[in-house]
């Protein structure tokens, strides 16, 4: 899984961490989150603000 798989990335943040509300996430602990997925297979470098908003706003539409 890559970066800019934002929906699955969301879709397993949100199967991972239940208990969590996105919207209190800082973007410094989604980051580890995203790299710490099991299928999650990319340079931490390619990632960005943008799609870190763009995660937290699939989880967020996911747990709606």
């Amino acid at each position: 899984m890559k970066w800019t798989e934002v929906q699955e990335i969301a879709i397993q943040l949100s199967e991972a961490h239940p208990e969590v509300d996105p919207l209190k996430l800082n973007f410094v602990d989604l980051m580890q989150w995203v790299m710490a997925l099991p299928e999650f297979d990319d340079d931490p470098k390619h990632c960005g603000e943008r799609i870190l908003e763009a995660i937290q706003q699939a989880w967020i539409d996911e747990v709606s």
